[in-house]
């Protein structure tokens, strides 16, 4: 499988439980044409058969190298991000729940259900295959969300894209993260206010801003149905540094305040 044909079958999944993505992608291709992806991101359970050095080689043998690894204290996660050989792909971005380090509850509702994963060889098509387990239930959802709101929403959405991004660098109709995230809210979409709408500063080399999550309906195990989070989407405006080589990497504070874009608040 190609880079390309990855992404197709990435943005197809992700806008079946997002469409505000798709809706927001053409305000700016009527101004701009194309609109260029800067990166996607991924969730994933570390101590399992999808933890996140698990998943790695398949990102590899796309073209793409591991540029950095990051570590999330307060969230209790890990991730690594990667770039192609080809400047024109986008960034890959996996982090992966310590579960470990949750408490004894939270452990035992996240174990009751990775103990279900089918060990066995992966493929690419794991970025797209959603829950490996059952649903849970709606009580255990939110128990864990009072804890981590990550892995409550991993546990009910499963392995899929997490949100695509908008290159703001690519937009030639907005120059500033500010005015990109003025037209989104304009066109009625709400917009992550956690840290302030502007994550990150020219002098860091990257601002990032994003939507709230969409929302969407599904059955929890015992029958209760309630909306919850889904996935979001993103914009990146990168800055370039001394040398005038444009940022290629990621800001953990950022990404910190990001990770929100999914809460149910």
């Amino acid at each position: 499988m190609n880079t390309e044909t990855f992404f197709a079958e990435l943005w197809r999944d992700y806008t079946s439980i997002t469409p505000q993505a798709e809706l927001i992608k053409q305000i700016f291709a009527k101004t701009d044409g194309e609109v260029i992806n800067d990166h996607v991101a991924f969730r994933t359970f570390a101590n399992t058969p999808l933890q996140l050095d698990n998943l790695e080689p398949l990102i590899l043998s796309l073209g793409y190298e591991r540029q950095d690894s990051y570590n999330f204290e307060a969230k209790k996660l890990r991730a690594y991000s990667f770039i192609h050989t080809d400047p024109k792909a986008p960034k890959i971005f996996v982090s992966e729940l310590l579960i470990d380090q949750l408490s004894e509850e939270s452990q035992a509702i996240i174990g009751k259900y990775t103990q279900q994963i089918e060990a066995k060889e992966l493929d690419l098509s794991v970025f797209w295959s959603g829950r490996h387990w059952e649903m849970p239930s709606f009580e255990e959802y939110q128990t864990l969300m009072a804890e981590t709101e990550y892995g409550a929403w991993l546990l009910a959405i499963g392995v899929r894209v997490n949100h695509f991004t908008v290159s703001v660098n690519h937009l030639t109709s907005s120059e500033t993260l500010q005015d990109v995230l003025r037209r989104v809210k304009e066109a009625g979409f709400a917009v992550n206010t956690v840290g302030g709408e502007v994550k990150g500063t020219p002098a860091d080399l990257l601002e990032q801003g994003s939507t709230m999550a969409d929302r969407q309906a599904f059955e929890f195990a015992g029958g209760e149905t309630h909306e919850i989070p889904t996935c979001f989407y993103e914009f990146a405006l990168r800055h370039a540094d001394i040398e005038k080589n444009l940022y290629q990497g990621f800001i953990a504070a950022n990404a910190d305040k990001i990770f929100e874009s999914t809460n149910a608040a």
